[in-house]
């Protein structure tokens, strides 16, 4: 009996230490994983809540862009990592719903993330150079019937690729893909940059990666995918021109880390990403950009990224944009 009390007497502080330990994290700074490049929504999202951000978690935060295969390359990077809560994702629409909802080859699948968060919602805007000649979507699309019409995206299989091409469809262009030219660029940011360069004449991206070019009147907006009107882009809801439809195409920014992330770490990014998300700084920049600021819980994430992955599945089946190989 003595050897048994002895034995349980000993065990407790060992669990009192391990209790201690993972009280702790964290104990050096974290990699976060920026997968797309710089200027895009994805990096701007990341590097305006970095400050609130690294202040709630009381350690360096470092921002780290690792791009390529639309935002496959860095997901998988915190795919693979060890689930210690040291290498997190800034996880995006375009790699997280769309990628997966286009190619069946992607590396990864919903099932090998564990998403904490989703705390930012921004519409789609379609914009264009304010002396295209182009004033509404509609004579957007009367030049689409022309021909010689091209549209600028963050890589095949992205947000910006499939946004163009159900805008298109939409409003009743007939094979959309073969329509009109897709010049892929390397990122949102240089995606806004070539219709501003007139490499092409029009792009569909998410408002915090136009705004500054609206704001400094570079390119002219001309629908977004919302049901009410966005500040500081004048032009007209998706249910203005009768497209509901259009309001499901937005971009969103989400907190994720490996599948196995341990509860307790969870937990602890559930608290940081509250209190970033409520600072007044942060949010005021976010809606300058046309986002909203959302704080979603792990379950309302993952049921929010699911429909938003069976929505862009069922399109890209229907248009013939899934890529098997």
């Amino acid at each position: 009996m003595r050897s048994k009390a002895l034995a349980i007497a000993s065990a407790i502080p060992l669990t009192f230490a391990a209790t201690a330990a993972l009280a702790e994290y964290p104990e050096r700074p974290i990699t976060m994983v920026i997968p797309f490049g710089a200027g895009g929504a994805t990096d701007i999202s990341a590097r305006t809540i970095a400050k609130p951000l690294g202040d709630a978690v009381g350690e360096a935060l470092v921002m780290s862009n690792v791009t390529g295969a639309g935002g496959a390359t860095g997901s998988v990077a915190v795919q693979n990592a060890k689930a210690d809560g040291y290498k997190m994702l800034f996880a995006r629409v375009g790699s997280h719903t769309v990628s997966p909802a286009m190619k069946a080859t992607l590396p990864y699948g919903l099932d090998d993330f564990r998403f904490v968060t989703v705390y930012e919602i921004n519409p789609v805007v379609c914009a264009v150079r304010p002396d295209s000649g182009i004033e509404t979507i509609d004579d957007l699309i009367a030049k689409v019937e022309e021909g010689g019409v091209s549209y600028s995206s963050s890589g095949v299989g992205t947000l910006l690729h499939i946004a163009a091409v159900m805008v298109l469809d939409e409003f009743g262009v007939e094979d959309p893909l073969n329509k009109v030219t897709h010049i892929p660029q390397k990122g949102g940011g240089a995606a806004a940059t070539a219709v501003l360069n007139g490499t092409t004449t029009f792009v569909c991206t998410n408002s915090s990666a136009l705004s500054s070019f609206v704001a400094n009147d570079q390119l002219k907006p001309i629908l977004v995918t919302t049901a009410e009107p966005v500040a500081g882009f004048d032009a007209p809801s998706a249910a203005d021109l009768g497209k509901p439809e259009l309001e499901q195409l937005v971009g969103w920014t989400g907190i994720a880390g490996p599948a196995d992330l341990p509860d307790d770490i969870a937990v602890k990014w559930g608290e940081w990403m509250a209190e970033a998300t409520a600072d007044p700084g942060f949010v005021e920049s976010m809606e300058s950009f046309g986002s909203i600021v959302e704080l979603m819980s792990p379950e309302e994430a993952s049921a929010f990224i699911e429909g938003q992955y069976n929505t862009f599945r069922a399109l890209a089946d229907e248009l013939g944009m899934r890529i098997e190989g």
